[in-house]
């Protein structure tokens, strides 16, 4: 089904979590593993406008249904940031502009050196570039969206499950545009399936692998994936894939799951914020990212 613009921004909205007894997590605070992996995500998820700074200097941009979609994706996924945010505020956690600007600070030449990669590859492959874009989007938001429904089921926390089930239902509209506009994209063009297929094969990496550190993505995997539900979800992630034209068979979940060691809780890293003292904390009031 052609996914309904006109309908998503008319609906599309701030998340509302007013109603959510975040007191709760004081009388049962998450377990470290759990803010570890909530921590990682509230990065990623504030990251997503400059991942829009990133698409809008592709032909995308051309596109007002593209541009008006992306508008409306912007504002959402900032409010999932803001909801992470009250969670890790709940733990006595860092939080919020803070962490996410010595985030970005850390970033260096990387995240200078990304818009000229966007732009080059958008003047070199044209519209190919769009519907590469679109699936590599189409990826991102589905494996989003199952990182928090297993997230949910490994804290067991029903405060946490309402919030990220809020959360998924916003992803999964989000994965619907990418999604339809990804199999049209690829249907109309050999050239767009061939470029897709190569860039996915050879450069995707797991959500937030270019923005977080590497030890902190291989935890995530390892605590969400490692287990049979996790490879379960993965096997799913690579049917869904597979549906979109000519890249049936890519098995890039799969060659996240072989990639996993047995999970194992590591060392926390060094706060962004507050230094590796913050890191040593733990216990209920603190934990780390």
């Amino acid at each position: 089904m052609a996914f309904d613009l006109e309908h998503y921004k008319r609906r599309a909205s701030r998340l509302l979590w007013d109603d959510l007894d975040f007191g709760s997590f004081r009388a049962e605070p998450l377990r470290p593993e759990v803010l570890r992996c909530l921590s990682y995500m509230h990065d990623v998820e504030y990251h997503t406008v400059c991942y829009l700074r990133d698409l809008l200097l592709t032909p995308a941009h051309a596109d007002p249904r593209m541009t008006a979609f992306l508008s409306m994706w912007a504002y959402e996924e900032l409010w999932h940031g803001e909801a992470l945010a009250g969670v890790l505020e709940a733990h006595g956690h860092p939080h919020g502009d803070d962490r996410v600007a010595a985030l970005r600070a850390g970033l260096g030449w990387r995240d200078r050196v990304r818009p000229l990669v966007m732009a080059a590859g958008g003047w070199w492959a044209g519209p190919s570039f769009v519907a590469l874009q679109m699936a590599w989007g189409a990826v991102n938001e589905s494996t989003t969206q199952a990182g928090y429904s297993l997230l949910a089921r490994q804290a067991g926390h029903p405060v946490l499950a309402q919030l990220l089930s809020r959360i998924m239902r916003q992803e999964g509209v989000h994965l619907d545009f990418y999604t339809s506009q990804a199999r049209a994209r690829l249907a109309a063009s050999a050239k767009a399936q061939h470029l897709t297929r190569w860039a996915l094969a050879r450069l995707w990496r797991p959500v937030g692998s270019g923005v977080m550190p590497p030890e902190e993505t291989g935890f995530v995997l390892s605590y969400l994936l490692g287990d049979a539900e996790g490879r379960r979800q993965a096997e799913r992630l690579d049917r869904r894939i597979d549906r979109l034209p000519g890249l049936a068979g890519l098995g890039l979940l799969r060659r996240v799951v072989e990639a996993i060691p047995c999970p194992q809780p590591g060392p926390p890293r060094a706060d962004p914020v507050r230094g590796p003292a913050a890191a040593r904390q733990g216990g209920r009031g603190t934990v780390s990212a």
